[in-house]
């Protein structure tokens, strides 16, 4: 079961009990808050970044970082970890927190529209590749290929543009 506020999962759990079921979705549907719907339903897990935005909500790209780094901590993106480590070496840098994060097919790239966000892509394109290295792309052509996520970003960063302000 999955627990969303407009598009993003703040909170998920599993069981076969179906009256547990019912008791997450009413108490959730009824407005209680993440705590209240755990202590209904006990199978309900959640992150601490959740109940963080729950008090006082996030920007809509600080949002998108927070799930997307969670995802790491449920499935079926639990079993990425290349991927993550990728989307945590970047979180680390000032300049990409500033920007929204957008990944498919477990590339990674930026953008600075949170609405549409493929229509204005900035800097590289970092893809994971089997042999455990990062391929740094731009306009679909290799620029180079690393052995860490975190060098990969490193050349991100200082790809790009001066004066790039937050994604809005």
């Amino acid at each position: 079961m999955n627990l969303q506020d407009n598009g993003t999962r703040l909170a998920c759990g599993w069981t076969a009990d179906l009256t547990e079921v019912v008791r997450a979705t009413a108490a959730w549907t009824g407005g209680a808050a993440l705590e209240e719907t755990r202590a209904r339903a006990s199978f309900i897990r959640f992150r601490p970044w959740a109940l963080t935005h729950e008090r006082e909500p996030f920007g809509a790209v600080e949002l998108t970082w927070w799930a997307k780094l969670d995802r790491i901590h449920m499935p079926p993106y639990d079993r990425h970890p290349r991927a993550h480590a990728l989307l945590a070496a970047a979180h680390a840098q000032p300049a990409l927190r500033r920007l929204m994060p957008v990944n498919s097919h477990f590339s990674l790239w930026f953008s600075t529209r949170v609405e549409e966000p493929w229509k204005t892509r900035v800097g590289y394109v970092i893809c994971p590749y089997e042999a455990g290295l990062y391929g740094v792309r731009n306009d679909g052509e290799l620029v180079v290929r690393t052995e860490t996520p975190e060098e990969a970003v490193a050349l991100m960063v200082a790809a790009l543009p001066e004066g790039l302000g937050p994604a809005n």
